[in-house]
C-alpha cells in the first residue's frame, strides 16, 4: 500500500533523512520508534506532502505520489494525525469534525468517530481549545477518519495524555484495524502507522 524508496529530505541546506526505505502492506500496523530528532515526524510529513522530497520516491496504492500536493494525497486516501493534534481551537467539536467533510465528500455523517469515541458526543458544542489533551486527540483521530483513509498515520498519538485515556485510544485503534474494513458495504484495508506509542506500565 505504501512504498518509500531511497528518500532524502532536507530543511534548506540541512539534510535530515538519507536513503530511507519503508514498505507498509495492506492491513498492516507499523510502529516507527526512535529517540527525539531522528526524523520520524519528518518522514510522516514528507509522506503526506507537507515537506518536499529532495530525492527518492513515495508510492501509494500503486501511484507515484512523490510530487503530489497534500490535499491530493488526502483525497487519494492518506490520513494524518499530526503531533500536537492541531485542531481548530476556536471551532466547536462538531465544527472541527465537519471541516474534514468539506474536502473529501466521502460521507456526510459523523457517526463513525462518535461511535469510536463516545466521550465526544456530549462535547459537540464545546470549543476544541478547552478540551483536555486526550479529548483533543480523540477529536483529531476522529477528524482524520472522516476522510475515509486507506492509510492512517499518527504522530505520537498518546503524547501528554493520562493513562486511562491512552488505553481508550489504544482500544479505538485496535477497533479501527479490526472492524473498520467496511466502507459503503465493501471491504477496504486500513493501515495505522504509529510513531512512538507510549504504553502505560
Amino acid at each position: 500500500m505504501l512504498s518509500i524508496s531511497s528518500l532524502d529530505v532536507a530543511y534548506g541546506q540541512s539534510q535530515v533523512l538519507w536513503g530511507v526505505d519503508l514498505e507498509v502492506r495492506a492491513g498492516e500496523l507499523v510502529c516507527l520508534m526512535g529517540r527525539n530528532g531522528v526524523g520520524k515526524t519528518t518522514l510522516l510529513k514528507t509522506t503526506i506532502g507537507l515537506l518536499p522530497a529532495r530525492g527518492g520516491r513515495v508510492m501509494f496504492d500503486g501511484s507515484d505520489i512523490t510530487t503530489w500536493s497534500p490535499d491530493r494525497r488526502a483525497r487519494a486516501g492518506v490520513g494524518y494525525v499530526p503531533q500536537g493534534r492541531e485542531i481548530f481551537p476556536h471551532l466547536s467539536v462538531e465544527e472541527n469534525l465537519r471541516m474534514a467533510l468539506l474536502g473529501c465528500g466521502r460521507t456526510a455523517s459523523l457517526d463513525e468517530p462518535l461511535t469510536l469515541f463516545p466521550a465526544l458526543k456530549p462535547l459537540l458544542a464545546r470549543k476544541g481549545g478547552v478540551l483536555s489533551g486526550g479529548e483533543q486527540q480523540m477529536l483529531a483521530i476522529g477528524r482524520a477518519l472522516l476522510t475515509k483513509p486507506k492509510l492512517l498515520m499518527l504522530d505520537e498519538p498518546t503524547e501528554g495524555i493520562q493513562p486511562s485515556i491512552i488505553l481508550e485510544i489504544e482500544e479505538a485503534l485496535r477497533r479501527i484495524k479490526a472492524e473498520l474494513k467496511l466502507a459503503s458495504g465493501e471491504t477496504r484495508n486500513l493501515k495505522i502507522e504509529m510513531v512512538r506509542q507510549h504504553l502505560a506500565v
